[in-house]
């Protein structure tokens, strides 16, 4: 009996499953980055509260909200929120006007508001606020928040106003000139902003440890070592400093002007977060910022912060420019960032007791010469004029007036520079006696425009040729375009050569506005671009 006769063997088989990736391959990178950005937050948290009028403890809850819950959710991977300097002046004004207590329902609503604003796919139209109108805003923050602090750095209480800030400095230098407390205070808030000046100078090593947080330090030292008549923080705890806002500040939600400061810290919150994210896509590689879902997270830690009656957080391009150049990769850098800070209040509080006032006021000096765009001013007059009086307006209401009405001031001035160009015409004539006369058209010819166009184009000689110019025309309705062409065709005399219209190489574009952006925008912080973008990874 015969059979085939068959055989098995031992061998290992090669795998063909693909090796498993690490569940945290960027564990490394993160770690490293998230306690430089807890360096960065520590002493900007605690100013920017103090700035505010508020217990120093709430701009800490407020950076570890940003970290623990913000941080948590998806928008943008590695921008970083907290306390801003760019709220500073508002909170200030609110909480003087309404009271602490209020303060959490102000944020709380806003919260609410921005979640409900990315749910309904809102958030990309923030993209398209004026440039200059955000720019104003920030110089007018700007100088409010350098005169407000120039007073703290002297250990001096501001004036209310912004005006009065300003008016009032000289009568202020008079005073600090004739006590030593005041000048103790002076020389602290000077040698920190001379620290944060000069650290970028010194050896790439020596800039691991952040300017601000060097400053502070520094200048806490000193004041303890020759026992400086200065002032220091308050501390009062971080769960004493947590008030929840109770029923009767949600009461106050009747007054009008309450309302309008509602809406000023939603617009000035949401409008500087999503500009800051486009900045912060701009210094790496990876997943580019979806703006509706960073919207809502926004929203959601404003929630959690006006929950807990704490400062209202924005995205904050330093500590979001620190994250990027310390390598983070992954949301994880930020969250691990807001455990250090909870940490820090909860084991550390006592530390806060010992940082001079005057160190934190020069910190925001600083801060707030940073949110003046000095060059960008200059560069934009040279190029866009009208942009740069939108601009400056801005700014100087915001100072005169108020944040909010400063805001809508510019806002308005941008919707009637845009009305403008979408209805200006420009018809240049250049006739140099010999050849054709040119006629170049530019703008926006619409029929609204026609008296006028052919006003001009009537005047010209019929016994000259004409060469007319499109090529400058950004829309050309249909009315004015038969006008123009039965113009042209009966102008000339008959023993002229006929007018040449030359057409736009292209379809022209549609009218121009003076909305761009945000990615054109320019950034309100110390953010450099990096040369070689990081590589992020979405997790």
């Amino acid at each position: 009996m015969s059979g085939a006769m068959t055989t098995t063997t031992n061998a290992p088989q090669p795998s063909t499953e693909a090796p498993r990736k690490p569940r945290f391959p960027y564990w490394k990178q993160d770690f490293t980055a998230s306690l430089v950005v807890f360096l960065v937050a520590l002493p900007l948290c605690v100013g920017v509260a103090v700035a505010s009028g508020v217990p120093a403890e709430l701009g800490l809850v407020t950076g570890i909200v940003g970290g623990l819950v913000t941080g948590l959710l998806p928008g943008s991977s590695l921008q970083v929120s907290g306390p801003a300097a760019g709220l500073t002046v508002l909170v200030f004004e609110a909480v003087r006007e309404f009271g602490l207590p209020v303060l959490g329902v102000i944020v709380l609503i806003t919260g609410l508001l921005q979640l409900v604003m990315g749910a309904l796919k809102l958030g990309r139209y923030f993209r398209a606020i004026s440039v200059s109108v955000v720019e104003g805003m920030l110089a007018g923050i700007g100088l409010v928040l350098i005169a407000g602090q120039l007073y703290s750095a002297a250990g001096l209480e501001a004036p209310a106003s912004g005006l009065d800030k300003i008016f009032g400095l000289p009568g202020a230098v008079v005073d600090a000139v004739g006590s030593t407390t005041a000048l103790a205070s002076l020389a602290v808030a000077a040698g920190t902003i001379a620290v944060m000046v000069f650290w970028k100078k010194l050896p790439k090593a020596a800039q691991t440890v952040p300017g601000a947080l060097a400053a502070v330090g520094l200048a806490t030292v000193v004041t303890l070592v020759f026992s400086l008549p200065v002032a220091t923080v308050e501390v009062q705890g971080l769960l004493a400093s947590i008030q929840p806002p109770g029923l009767e500040a949600f009461g106050e939600l009747a007054d009008v002007a309450l309302l309008g400061t509602i809406l000023a810290f939603l617009l000035i919150a949401s409008a500087e977060s999503l500009f800051s994210a486009a900045a912060v896509d701009r210094l790496h590689d990876g997943p580019r910022t979806e703006y509706d879902k960073e919207l809502m997270a926004q929203g959601a830690g404003n929630t959690v912060s006006g929950v807990l009656g704490a400062l209202p957080m924005t995205a904050v391009i330093v500590r979001s420019s620190a994250n990027v150049a310390a390598g983070a990769r992954t949301k994880a850098s930020r969250v691990l960032h807001g455990v250090w800070l909870l940490l820090f209040a909860a084991l550390l509080p006592s530390v806060l007791a010992y940082i001079p006032l005057p160190a934190l006021a020069g910190i925001l000096v600083h801060a707030g010469y940073k949110l003046i765009p000095f060059k960008g001013v200059a560069s934009l007059w040279r190029s866009h004029r009208g942009e740069a009086l939108i601009l400056i307006v801005t700014a100087v209401a915001i100072v005169a007036v108020n944040m909010f009405e400063g805001v809508l001031i510019g806002l308005a001035l941008s919707v009637v520079k845009t009305a403008w160009d979408a209805s200006h015409i420009k018809l240049e004539i250049i006739d140099k006696g010999a050849g054709p006369i040119q006629a170049y058209l530019s703008g926006n010819a619409t029929f609204l425009k026609l008296p006028k166009i052919l006003d001009s184009l009537e005047a010209l000689p019929q016994d000259r040729p004409i060469e007319l110019h499109l090529g400058g025309v950004h829309h050309l309705d249909h009315a004015c375009r038969t006008a123009l062409e039965n113009w042209a065709a009966r102008h000339s005399a008959p023993d002229t050569e006929p007018v040449k219209v030359n057409e736009p190489t292209e379809d022209p574009a549609p009218a121009t506005t003076s909305a761009v952006s945000a990615g054109d925008a320019v950034d309100a912080g110390d953010a450099e671009p990096a040369k070689q973008p990081v590589r992020a990874e979405k997790r």
